[in-house]
């Protein structure tokens, strides 16, 4: 199973005048991995597929923020 969700360090050199978030993430789409689409992939009902944006559930990757929370935020 791969991760959707990446992590890297940034860079940060001595005279940068602001303090450093030490890592960042990025989201990487499922169609990555997916290589060629396959026959015959279950598909979302037309319902389902307006909700996800997608038909193939394959193809879904829900966002989550990575920032949810830590700043205080998204509690609502």
């Amino acid at each position: 199973m791969y991760t959707y969700r990446k992590k890297y360090r940034v860079f940060h050199g001595p005279f940068d005048p602001c303090p450093p978030m030490l890592k960042k993430t990025y989201e990487t789409p499922p169609a990555l991995y997916l290589g060629y689409q396959p026959f015959s992939l279950p598909q979302f009902t037309p319902q389902e597929a307006l909700a996800h944006g997608t038909l193939w559930p394959a193809l879904y990757a829900p966002y989550d923020s990575p920032y949810k929370n830590k700043y205080g935020k998204g509690d609502e």
